[in-house]
């Protein structure tokens, strides 16, 4: 039972409102205590793509300032002084213009861990260049090696540029960086690029490529769908199933619910095999519901699961055993991940909480200078 508080509390966090991998970097420390200070655009209802119903943007404290003022600009610096770090996700040389620049920052605060989210990075040939994460991942590799066999690169929505090799990278980075800030005083610049964090997802993949084990043909390899005993297979009711049965004792499990007795079935790991055998696993598969291979699966261990859609996955006995999703403010959502053996995580509270006045007043600013701002 948790009772200490969440892991990060005591820390303090500047966002500087955005799009995408930036709130996830900031929902991901506030989910574990931190406090994040949302900076938006006077009007825009909290920023950009800002709404209450967003998971990215929970449990936030905002304020609304127009950063082409001087005054604005004066007061964001007032109030990243009293921060631990900050998280900007604008094109390169955006923050020096408005004169937020990582210099003029950290040296009114030098413990200060700066932030910096972007697709190409802050250097090389394509650091000013307009992108999304379909692009940041082409380059990197990662594009390339989804997909089916003898078909297209299929994008993975944007999980794997925007949130895990951005948001979550940034996040991990700006910790790393801030846990030795607290022992040495001296902040930095965290360069978080999403073309470098999309590659370095994909490690252990290099690894198997440079032992000989991957190749560069998509959808004929051990874990992108080339091998009949991972790879998802339509079912009779038009639902799937995913399969993952690559230990000897899982696929044995997976002979034997789906009675595959014949001899080609012992040569799991030839891939020259493998596309018949997928074949005649596609025909077999067909045969009954979704619900009905569960069950018949269930107690076996073959690692065999359900493809659920978001409502379904709601609904599955073990996330609801586990609070995998919770409801805040009428939203349907992921909860905090991951959990803890002591501390806590934050509960989820949907809505901006506009708080510029209190804000202001915690970073020293005096009435007058508050309500001209406000």
């Amino acid at each position: 039972m948790s009772s200490a508080p969440a892991p990060l509390s005591g820390l303090r966090i500047l966002e500087l409102a955005g799009i995408g991998p930036g709130p996830f970097c900031g929902m991901m420390l506030a989910d574990h205590g931190a406090e994040v200070i949302r900076v938006v655009r006077p009007g825009s209802g909290g920023g950009v793509s800002d709404d209450a119903r967003d998971p990215l943007l929970r449990s936030r404290r905002t304020i609304a300032l127009d950063l082409k003022k001087p005054e604005a600009v004066a007061a964001v610096r007032r109030i990243a002084a009293t921060c631990d770090g900050l998280i900007e996700g604008f094109r390169p040389g955006v923050m020096e213009r408005l004169g937020l620049g990582p210099d003029v920052l950290i040296g009114d605060n030098p413990k200060l861990v700066f932030g910096r989210m972007t697709g190409w990075g802050q250097t090389g040939p394509l650091a000013s260049e307009p992108g999304h994460d379909i692009d940041y991942i082409a380059i990197s590799g990662t594009l390339h090696a989804i997909g089916d066999a003898g078909g297209k690169p299929v994008a993975p929505m944007n999980l794997v540029g925007d949130f895990g090799g951005g948001g979550m990278m940034l996040a991990f980075g700006m910790l790393a960086a801030m846990l030795q800030a607290k022992t040495t005083g001296v902040g930095q610049v965290v360069d978080c690029a999403m073309t470098d964090g999309s590659a370095v997802l994909t490690s252990m993949i290099w690894g198997m490529r440079g032992q000989g084990r991957w190749g560069d043909r998509r959808g004929t390899n051990l874990l992108d769908g080339g091998a009949h005993f991972y790879d998802t297979y339509e079912t009779a009711d038009g639902k799937w199933l995913a399969v993952g049965a690559i230990e000897p004792q899982f696929y044995a499990a997976l002979r034997r619910v789906m009675g595959l007795d014949g001899a080609e079935w012992d040569a799991q790991f030839v891939p020259s095999g493998w596309p018949a055998l997928k074949q005649e696993l596609v025909v077999r598969f067909k045969q009954r519901s979704r619900d009905e291979w569960v069950a018949a699966f269930e107690g076996h261990e073959a690692c065999v699961a359900p493809v659920l859609d978001f409502e379904e996955a709601t609904q599955h006995p073990h996330n609801v055993a586990r609070g995998t999703f919770v409801t805040a403010g009428g939203i349907v959502q992921p909860a905090p991940a991951p959990r803890y053996s002591v501390s806590e995580t934050v509960p989820p509270q949907m809505g901006a909480r506009d708080e510029g006045a209190a804000i202001l007043a915690e970073a020293g600013l005096s009435e007058d200078e508050i309500a001209a701002l406000i």
